[in-house]
């Protein structure tokens, strides 16, 4: 292959397709190279799709930071990423709007977007990244920019920018930010049958002031009391979450942590008769629930991927029946409770990791708009995952279409 062949031959994958490669154990390193030397080739808006996607690559291999500086290479050079409709002709045209960040900035649209007609525009904005002059036609609009500290400038900028956007829009900018962890509490305490603990945002110094013992927990929120959730703003998948009992662990924690704002909230102990905790992902479309996963732990903190889904058969069994009852128990069961989340909120797509009280109530840890909805669980082991997965991908597309006020065959 010649160097002009390899300059323009890459064709971008997208975070996706690279994360299922990466799951199913294929060795990036062969198309990490490849990239590379594409880059090399040609360094100009030919190597944008190939920046992007080795950026992604080391995303997945914990190079964060040299993952990013390719990421802004590569967005310097070219805005706009192409992803076909996966069966071929799209029936539906989503411009996607997403920003700069890691995988967990945007929401991961091409999982949601898996064997279907839905063809994908991701336009990257940011404040230094302003609109081009040209825009894909589209039948949708679907604001993919995650909630973070960092983001609530650019969505509070988009809110008023999209007022008069020509096509539908999904999931409206400016109602993103109060998806934070401490204006999900106020939006959402008073709803009957959910429980969310208050979550306030708290400065190591006042944290150091509560282990010294010049204030007290209840200074700060009269519901916060040990033990208490502690976490970095900004962080996820558990890093940097604790659960402290008393002044003295605060204390030991402050030497571990190097933020400098966190989020505190009390523990409410969710432990089922059995000892097990579940934690489950419910995804919310047009105000309907579908289930994503369930996690199964002896620990409070439960990730699906350290919960042992894998290793037990019994698990994945109980995971199963949760599939396979949800809509005629926990959606019947949380039904009013989950409309009132998605009428309150006033997104058309929304996550939410969540669980139940000992009483029966739903218990809310985080709300979300970018978490990973997928099928990249092994067929073997999770056969019942793909058939359901199917129902949220559909339910996606559907919502598209209803936005769009298309007929679209199925």
């Amino acid at each position: 292959m010649s160097q002009a062949e390899l300059s323009t031959s890459h064709t971008y994958i997208g975070p996706a397709g690279l994360m299922k490669m990466a799951c199913s154990g294929t060795d990036m390193t062969p198309l990490s190279a490849q990239l590379l030397e594409m880059i090399d080739a040609d360094p100009t808006v030919n190597s944008a799709e190939a920046l992007l996607d080795l950026s992604t690559i080391l995303q997945l291999s914990r190079n964060r930071d040299i993952a990013l500086t390719l990421q802004h290479q590569a967005l310097n050079l070219k805005q706009l990423y192409h992803l076909a409709a996966p069966r071929g002709n799209a029936g539906i045209r989503m411009l996607a709007l997403m920003t700069s960040g890691d995988l967990m900035t945007n929401t991961p649209l091409d999982f949601l977007t898996e064997d279907s007609d839905i063809e994908l525009d991701i336009l990257y904005v940011a404040p230094n990244l302003p609109f081009p002059d040209v825009i894909p036609e589209h039948d949708v609009l679907f604001v993919a920019i995650g909630e973070s500290d960092e983001t609530r400038p650019l969505l509070e900028r988009l809110g008023t920018a999209l007022q008069d956007w020509p096509r539908p829009a999904i999931n409206r900018a400016e109602l993103i930010p109060l998806l934070s962890r401490d204006q999900a509490y106020i939006k959402l305490n008073d709803i009957n049958g959910v429980v969310i603990p208050a979550t306030i945002r708290v400065t190591r110094q006042q944290l150091q002031n509560i282990t010294s013992g010049a204030t007290k927990l209840h200074d700060y929120s009269p519901d916060a009391r040990f033990p208490i959730i502690v976490r970095p703003v900004g962080s996820h998948a558990g890093h940097g979450l604790e659960k402290i009992h008393d002044p003295i662990e605060l204390l030991a924690y402050l030497h571990s942590e190097e933020a400098e704002l966190f989020y505190v909230s009390r523990f409410i102990n969710y432990k089922d008769s059995d000892g097990q905790y579940r934690k489950y992902r419910v995804v919310v479309i047009e105000g309907k629930p579908y289930a994503a996963h369930m996690g199964i732990s002896q620990h409070w903190m439960i990730h699906y991927m350290n919960s042992g889904m894998a290793e037990s058969a019994t698990k994945r069994a109980e995971e199963a029946r949760f599939f396979a009852e949800f809509d005629t128990d926990f959606a019947v069961k949380h039904g009013d409770a989950i409309q009132a989340i998605y009428q309150t909120m006033g997104l058309e797509y929304l996550v939410l990791d969540c669980a139940e009280t000992r009483q029966g109530e739903l218990l809310l840890f985080e709300l979300d708009n970018s978490a990973v909805v997928h099928t990249m669980d092994p067929v073997d082991l999770f056969p019942y995952k793909l058939p359901q997965m199917r129902k949220v991908f559909y339910a996606f597309r559907k919502l598209l279409s209803n936005s769009a006020a298309l007929t679209v065959q199925g």
